[in-house]
């Protein structure tokens, strides 16, 4: 079976490979095109490419699928089986309808939950316990498709974006090479989505990204792990920004988003109920730190109020 590839940032990278190294023939990848990065603003390939490029397949960046732009290319690869995971563009119903086994894409939720771009941070913020890996057929809807193929899998307290990220990689790269061979011997069985279990996982703003000690400390917990190792849950402490990487549950009393002590090395910062114990940061113009060398640099005191 001829498979095309189509995928983006890393995810997509730890999926191209390992459906490759169970035995998937990806004939062609498509990918973003090279995005300028960093301080210096260098040109940059999507991770996906640098692995294609470094199997020896061929890659294609089209700047638009729209408007037939990449039919004729399409054709010339005559895929079998078009492959999608974090590819980052719409597909139009010329590419969807193509390929003979059709369009299968990777989804990091047990769809219908968490249709959207941002499934993995908001199930973490959420305080689910659980979520997945869902294959499913694409359609015009977001998310919409019929149902191919499920896997769950815990999400652990000691869990943040960056270690639910590679653990549902690893399961959806074999959840679709499991697809790839069911197509192939014609036994896939769509199932369609539950529209009235659908919710939506919305794009990460800048706004979600504010810490509220308002909040509980399992909440504010939560968004902290969600959201590291990037973009960072980040409060405001002395005028200056505070990201924080790391932290902690604990039961600690205090007015919300008070310094309650930090004579062990870690910032103990009260919530509405119980609070969190701060371990990494980083601070405005700086770079990574422990919470102990921020508290050696005199940079924190208690009675000191994040948040303001």
């Amino acid at each position: 079976m001829k498979i095309l590839f189509m995928g983006t940032p890393d995810f997509a990278k730890i999926i191209f490979e390992g459906i490759r190294s169970l035995g998937a023939d990806v004939v062609a990848v498509v990918t973003q095109p090279d995005k300028r990065q960093g301080r210096k603003m260098l040109l940059t390939p999507p991770p996906v490419k640098a692995a294609a490029q470094e199997a020896g397949i061929p890659v294609y960046q089209p700047e638009t699928l729209r408007g037939g732009a990449f039919t004729q290319t399409l054709k010339e690869i005559n895929p079998d089986l078009i492959a999608v995971a974090a590819y980052g563009k719409i597909l139009p119903e010329e590419i969807l309808s193509y390929p003979k086994y059709g369009c299968v894409n990777v989804h990091t939720s047990l769809l219908p939950k968490y249709r959207g771009a941002a499934p993995m941070q908001r199930a973490i913020m959420e305080g689910e316990s659980e979520t997945g890996v869902t294959i499913m057929y694409m359609a015009q809807g977001l998310d919409t498709g019929d149902i191919l193929k499920t896997e769950k899998t815990p999400i652990y307290d000691n869990d943040n974006l960056e270690t639910l990220h590679d653990r549902l990689a690893q399961m959806g790269s074999k959840l679709l090479w499991e697809t790839i061979c069911d197509a192939e011997a014609e036994k896939l069985t769509p199932v369609k989505q539950k529209e009235t279990d659908a919710t939506y996982a919305a794009k990460i703003e800048k706004a979600d990204c504010i810490i509220d000690f308002n909040k509980s400390a399992k909440e504010v917990f939560n968004k902290i792990r969600a959201l590291s190792p990037a973009p960072l849950a980040f409060t405001k402490l002395n005028g200056k920004t505070v990201k924080i990487i790391s932290a902690e549950e604990e039961n600690i009393k205090g007015r919300p988003g008070e310094v309650t002590s930090i004579d062990d090395g870690k910032i103990h910062v009260a919530c509405a109920q119980g609070g969190i114990a701060i371990q990494k940061l980083i601070p405005e113009g700086k770079g990574r730190m422990s919470a102990a060398d921020f508290i050696r640099g005199r940079k924190v005191a208690a009675g000191d109020i994040m948040g303001k």
